[in-house]
């Protein structure tokens, strides 16, 4: 009975020793993304702006159902400032401000906010989301906060 006692408790020490070393060896980094939360009742398509390496880019669309959550940039926060639009086409209204940059109406990824209209482009005005160079950030987009928004 002596030896039993003894193989189990060498194999519970052997499973929470194999569990230790697998969660040190096999968990992922924690992420460092832009995430938009869409409560609204509608879906609505969202667009992005930032400084990158190149210069002023903006992209778009990303659709975020009603009560979701997506990411609209993936990786290190590099920059302590993003720019952001976004449309409810069903129930009307737009989160946007004072920061313009181009877009059009189909998938984009667009270099320079110089001459939008000239270049086939929709100038739009974004407002500017201050992550306080956190490395991770999530804003929740609201009905009440359309047209609301302001660079500060």
């Amino acid at each position: 009975m002596r030896i039993n006692k003894l193989n189990n408790s060498k194999l519970s020490f052997l499973t929470i020793l194999t569990l230790l070393f697998s969660t040190m060896f096999f968990t992922s980094p924690a992420s460092a993304d832009l995430r938009v939360c869409n409560k609204t009742a509608n879906q609505i398509n969202i667009a992005l702006g930032y400084r990158a390496e190149r210069g002023w880019q903006s992209e778009g669309w990303w659709l975020a159902a009603s009560n979701d959550c997506i990411t609209v940039f993936q990786g290190d926060l590099n920059s302590r400032f993003y720019y952001l639009f976004a449309v409810d086409d069903i129930g009307g209204g737009a989160w946007d401000g004072p920061v313009y940059l181009c877009t059009r109406d189909e998938t984009f990824t667009i270099f320079s906010v110089d001459d939008c209209l000239a270049r086939g482009y929709e100038r739009t005005g974004f407002f500017e989301i201050d992550t306080k160079n956190e490395g991770n950030w999530t804003l929740e987009l609201r009905e009440e906060m359309q047209g609301k928004n302001e660079t500060k």
